[in-house]
């Protein structure tokens, strides 16, 4: 939501009520989303942000030279763009994805006993779906899956933890997922085990509503600014107010893209992430050199990017999973970011109507059995997922 001059914004938690808006076609930007041209605006100068632990830091004076630019891709057509003149910044919600009929995916159900894994030397590996600061949800999950205890500690041993983004806005308490999330990869590493997170587009855009505020940035859509397009993708000003160095730190510091066992885990169902580099390596270096140089044009592009979506559905789906594997490793990948809802075309109850319980009780395999979706639409009375890989279908 945004606010008008002098006010003060109202926050609530969205409900699948306030998400159905028109198409992308038919929603123009909000005037609060739009600003004056940089010509008559004089662009802010965004504040200062400290290094994340481990960066290089520059000398005094220096300047962090940029990133050799990757040669020019055209946009693959499973990058979906749903319209010809979305807002820019936007994240859709129900009523402007595109479905996948229900007999195109799998549903997979998940696991409440650890199976065992061939290296004794490593313990199970699971995997958590977005969570939007649904802090309650998220702990329910890991004790559900023996990986905290009554008392929200780390119990899983040495089993390994991912994370795939998202951890904030639309829900009532990201900080607070953010801050477990921290405290538990601390438990983790001494019980032997590891807790880690990736990167979503929504951590992208809560660190630029910070930095950058509302300073203009250029997009395709005109100018716009981060702190609008937070507001307008359920940012909650609670979450703003206790936000702290070491959170900024934290989520500045975040890899994009991981291969684990196999898995190509990543945050966003995009072919966006071959832009930033040939090797998992580049792709997370690149990302951490473009939050440290702390451009607010650069910054959105990134944003921009990582907010893409569908690049798996459809006829081309498969060949764009191939492509991103025969790049970055791994036989199938692993992402949230598109609720598994909109896949089904499926939503959850409205406020006031009778419901038996979630409609998403497990992942969904697709695109030829090698994606498997993780985003259980908790926003949308789904399911938050935690499960154990590898899936067995």
């Amino acid at each position: 939501m945004t606010q008008g001059a002098g006010q003060e914004p109202v926050v609530r938690t969205a409900t699948l009520r306030d998400f159905r808006v028109p198409p992308y076609a038919q929603t123009p930007v909000p005037p609060q989303a739009q600003v004056a041209p940089p010509s008559t605006v004089p662009p802010r100068a965004p504040e200062a942000h400290p290094a994340a632990p481990g960066a290089p830091v520059p000398p005094p004076g220096a300047s962090v030279p940029p990133h050799a630019p990757a040669p020019h891709r055209p946009p693959h057509p499973g990058n979906a763009v749903v319209g010809d003149e979305q807002p820019e910044g936007y994240t859709p919600t129900e009523r402007d994805l595109p479905v996948i009929r229900r007999g195109d995916t799998v549903q997979v159900q998940s696991l409440t006993e650890p199976r065992p894994v061939s290296d004794d030397s490593r313990g199970p590996l699971f995997v958590v779906g977005d969570v939007h600061g649904y802090l309650a949800e998220l702990m329910a999950a890991l004790a559900e899956q023996g990986l905290i205890d009554a008392d929200g500690n780390w119990a899983a041993g040495n089993a390994r933890l991912w994370f795939l983004g998202d951890f904030t806005d639309r829900g009532p308490d990201g900080i607070g997922v953010i801050d477990l999330v921290m405290r538990l990869s601390a438990e983790a590493a001494a019980a032997g085990g590891y807790c880690k997170a990736l990167m979503g587009n929504h951590e992208l855009l809560l660190l630029g509503a910070k930095r950058f505020a509302d300073t203009p940035v250029n997009s395709g859509a005109g100018t716009a600014t981060f702190q609008a397009a937070w507001l307008l993708n359920g940012g909650q000003k609670t979450d703003m107010e206790r936000l702290q160095d070491v959170h900024l730190q934290w989520m500045s510091r975040l890899d994009a893209v991981i291969e684990e066992d196999g898995h190509l885990l990543m945050h966003s169902d995009t072919t966006a992430y071959l832009d930033y580099g040939s090797t998992i390596e580049d792709v997370n270096d690149t990302i951490t050199a473009i939050l440290t140089r702390n451009d607010a044009d650069e910054c959105w592009d990134l944003f921009r990017k990582l907010t893409k979506r569908f690049a798996f559905r459809d006829e081309g789906g498969a060949d764009a999973v191939r492509e991103l594997m025969a790049t970055y490793g791994g036989q199938r990948v692993v992402h949230g970011h598109s609720p598994i809802p909109y896949l089904l075309g499926e939503a959850g109850p409205e406020e006031g109507e009778d419901s038996s319980g979630p409609v998403i009780n497990g992942p969904h395999v697709y695109a030829d059995g090698l994606a498997i979706a993780m985003d259980g639409g908790v926003t949308m009375a789904g399911k938050l997922l935690v499960v154990q890989l590898p899936l067995h279908d």
